[in-house]
C-alpha cells in the first residue's frame, strides 16, 4: 500500500505541474493574441478557450482524485482536524514548560 500511495502521489505532483504549466502557456497566448488584437486575436483566444482549458480542467481534476486516492491509500489526514489538534495541544504544552521553566529561573 505504501508503494502505490507514493506512486499515486508522484502523478499527482506531475498532474499538478503540467496543469500549472499549461495555464502559464494559455496566459501566454491571450497575452499574445491581446497584443495582436482584431479578429486574429480573438481566433486565437477563442481557439485556446475552446481546445485547451478544457484539457487542462481534466488533467487537474485527474491529478487531484489520483491524489487523493494516495492519501487514502497512505492513511495520510491532511484534511482532517485532528492532526493540527494534536500538534496544537503539544504547541501548548511545551510553551507551558517554557513559562514555567522561565519563571523558576527568575
Amino acid at each position: 500500500m505504501k508503494k502505490a500511495s507514493e506512486v499515486c502521489c508522484s502523478i499527482f505532483g506531475w498532474g499538478a505541474y503540467l496543469s500549472i504549466f499549461a495555464g502559464a502557456l494559455c496566459f501566454v497566448g491571450f497575452a499574445a493574441a491581446m497584443l495582436i488584437g482584431g479578429e486574429t486575436g480573438a481566433a486565437i483566444s477563442v481557439a485556446i478557450k475552446g481546445t485547451v482549458f478544457p484539457w487542462i480542467i481534466k488533467l487537474a481534476s485527474v491529478a487531484v482524485g489520483v491524489g487523493l486516492i494516495g492519501m487514502y491509500l497512505g492513511n495520510e489526514q491532511a484534511l482532517s482536524m485532528s492532526s493540527d489538534k494534536k500538534e496544537a495541544e503539544e504547541d501548548l504544552k511545551r510553551n507551558l514548560e517554557e513559562a514555567k521553566k522561565k519563571e523558576a529561573g527568575q
